[in-house]
């Protein structure tokens, strides 16, 4: 998820192409041998029985430990496997398998975030490689250098990351491995770039450029070529840098990958910023405008407003300024359910008027005191009259507080899950928590955005009001959390409250109810919308909490996230798509269909599965 705090850090094309599971396996691309053939889950699932009922014996176990641990996708069983595989190979004449199980070790410690265990686990790796004397084992060197690399990159120590990339495009120079050498050369040369040598980053990045186009990996070019843009766009040579940067959006708009070309382009914005370059600061952030406008990318149409008004605040023009940044907090506003902040802000408005109201009564009771001194039965008549309406007043006022109380508390709840609303009232703010296991959807309209051009804003929201209307019901009625909408997507997850121990299976249920809304809303008339909807779904561990303090919104974070997204973008119109992790909690309450190892971007190839009706 990019956000612009998110952006300022990490460009957005700076991208690490060796993934943990390419990475731990390059050194497994012969395919005549077994040891390292891949395996899916339900194979690997097979094999971990076998081991466990002890049928393997010597080297055969360790073969089937070497076989469970590189194809295991959960990083807690990983990482146990590896142990096992670790303790199975403490003889010397071992040393090229427990190398395996130390740099499988550390794929698992990296997955969970154990940055320091996991470079110690490599280096022993490594160590245990080098007693080996053979040189049939350069592809597992070249796996353990650039992971290396890679968590000393993720760890912010560009020193020591640079020199294991050196150390590991060395070696890949000398194997037949394109891809790996190019990414490790961006890889590399994104390290420079985070360390100002602009001219050694560029260097890196024309070798890998040519390595891409020579294989015609397009995402990987447009990767290269915004990098090589905003290496220039640092350097003050602003026609080199658009231009670069126009043809990485070219290729990005070939792909349709519009939200990277927006958040690309208001990074651009910031640069540009930064060096008090206000004009070019100022076109890059109007072209993000316009780009997620067209798109209808409503958080990029956020970030791009308040990037305009801040530069147009700089350069005194403060009307636009504050138009712009009325836009930015009406579509900001719109990701979080606008409709139930204003009504717990008119609460508070209501809580003002009461006060109001109870003060101007005091001031009445008061003049009716004065007059009072003009006699004795007129004050007594008068001050009784005027306690009882105070009294009946206060008392109605009370229970108009406590019945807006009620309704704003119920709003709460609307917007966070119930733990979350309690801790909020309680303590003023909300600390982040970390799930387990929490099942995450993603839903999408195909053809929405086509559709959507020929709409006024009025029938357009009415329509899209129609379909997640019915899914926020499908949702409360199998206890899953709505997270968000972004646009024409839907965002929901299940295992947020720690009782719903079937939250895969309800929200399978939940997607199949979806299903076949949407495909029955074609036949009514409520709306002429023909839609077919995309739904990916996938569990694992993930961070949930809130941002903002005023204006707050809840999400969840984590990898788990990223990978739901994927499985609804590789999804079908129609169809349920399902990951490896989910198809495990599900395989025995539905009929699944495996689909094979598809490939995702940015992760590899994942395993996955279609949910049959």
């Amino acid at each position: 998820m990019f956000s612009k705090s998110t952006i300022k850090k990490h460009a957005i094309f700076i991208v690490c192409f060796l993934s943990l599971f390419f990475l731990s396996f390059v050194y497994a691309q012969n395919e005549e041998d077994n040891i390292y053939k891949w395996e899916d889950q339900e194979t690997v699932d097979r094999l971990k029985i076998e081991y466990d009922d002890s049928f393997s014996f010597g080297e055969s176990k360790i073969i089937l430990l070497i076989k469970i641990v590189q194809n295991e996708t959960n990083p807690d069983e990983k990482l146990y496997y590896s142990n096992l595989l670790i303790e199975e190979t403490t003889d010397e004449d071992l040393n090229h398998y427990a190398a395996v199980g130390y740099l499988q070790k550390g794929n698992a410690l990296q997955l969970i975030g154990e940055f320091h265990e996991a470079i110690e686990a490599y280096f022993k790796s490594k160590e245990l490689l080098n007693k080996v004397e053979d040189d049939d084992f350069e592809e597992l060197s070249s796996a353990i250098l650039v992971s290396i690399a890679d968590t000393y990159s993720m760890l912010g120590n560009s020193e020591r990351a640079e020199l294991y990339y050196d150390e590991a495009i060395t070696l890949l120079r000398e194997l037949d491995d394109p891809v790996s050498l190019a990414s490790a050369l961006l890889n590399a040369g994104d390290e420079y770039y985070k360390t100002n040598q602009y001219n050694k980053a560029l260097a890196y990045f024309a070798e890998s450029g040519k390595i891409f186009e020579d294989v015609d990996y397009q995402i990987g070019k447009a990767y290269n070529k915004g990098n090589i843009g905003m290496v220039y766009a640092k350097q003050g040579k602003d026609a080199l840098a658009q231009n670069y940067m126009n043809e990485a959006i070219n290729i990005l708009e070939a792909n349709e990958e519009y939200y990277p070309i927006a958040e690309f382009l208001n990074y651009m914005s910031e640069l540009y910023q930064d060096e008090n370059d206000i004009e070019n600061a100022t076109s890059y952030a109007y072209r993000s405008l316009d780009i997620a406008e067209e798109h209808h990318l409503k958080d990029q149409i956020s970030n791009a407003n308040l990037q305009i008004s801040e530069l147009l605040e700089s350069s005194g023009n403060i009307p636009k300024a504050f138009e712009h940044y009325k836009k930015h907090i009406v579509y900001r506003d719109s990701l979080m359910n606008l409709e139930n902040i204003e009504k717990i802000a008119n609460y508070e408005i209501a809580q003002n008027e009461a006060e109001v109201e109870l003060l101007t009564q005091k001031r009445k009771n008061q003049r009716i005191v004065f007059w009072s001194t003009i006699g004795v039965l007129f004050l007594t008549s008068l001050l009784a009259y005027g306690l009882f309406k105070r009294h009946k007043f206060v008392k109605a006022t009370n229970k108009i507080i406590a019945a807006e109380k009620q309704r704003s508390d119920d709003l709460l709840l609307n917007i966070l899950p119930e733990d979350t609303a309690k801790e909020l009232k309680d303590k003023g703010r909300v600390e982040a928590k970390k799930y387990p296991q929490v099942t995450v959807l993603f839903s999408d309209f195909k053809g929405f955005t086509k559709y959507a051009e020929n709409l006024s804003p009025e029938v357009l929201v009415q329509t899209i009001d129609h379909y997640f209307s019915k899914f926020d019901l499908i949702m409360e009625k199998y206890d899953l959390e709505k997270i968000k909408t972004i646009g024409d997507a839907y965002m929901a997850a299940g295992g947020l409250n720690f009782d719903n121990e079937k939250h895969a299976e309800h929200m399978v249920l939940a997607a199949k109810e979806m299903n076949d809304f949407v495909a029955t809303a074609k036949l009514d008339d409520i709306t002429d919308a023909t839609f077919d909807i995309r739904i990916g779904i996938n569990t694992g561990p993930v961070v949930a909490g809130v941002v903002g303090t005023k204006k707050f919104a809840y999400d969840i974070w984590g990898d788990t996230v990223n990978i739901a997204a994927r499985m609804e973008s590789s999804s079908e119109a129609g169809r349920i798509n399902i990951s490896e992790d989910t198809y495990r909690l599900v395989k025995d309450a539905f009929d699944c269909e495996y689909r094979g190892k598809l490939a995702v971007k940015n992760r590899g190839e994942l395993n996955m599965y279609f949910v049959n009706s």
